[in-house]
């Protein structure tokens, strides 16, 4: 049996106020997005869309993401 390759990505999430449920993205995989009442649910739907995300694309792709994370930064603006 040959053995999977394991890929890591980051995911935003989000808790939108009006729907309550958490969105997640993962930038660097296009089409990669969901969303979920728990975080645990939220967590099992993406591991699912990443990994039919990932069946769409080549090694090459894979191995090249889009974008890397950096990290956050709060941002306030007076108006």
């Amino acid at each position: 049996m040959k053995s999977k390759t394991q890929y890591q990505f980051t995911a935003h999430i989000e808790k939108d106020t009006e729907s309550s449920l958490y969105v997640a993205y993962v930038p660097s995989l296009p089409g990669a997005h969901t969303q979920a009442e728990t975080l645990d649910e939220l967590q099992s739907n993406l591991e699912e869309v990443i990994a039919l995300c990932l069946e769409e694309l080549s090694r090459e792709e894979i191995e090249s993401p889009l974008s890397q994370y950096f990290g956050t930064r709060e941002v306030r603006v007076a108006i």
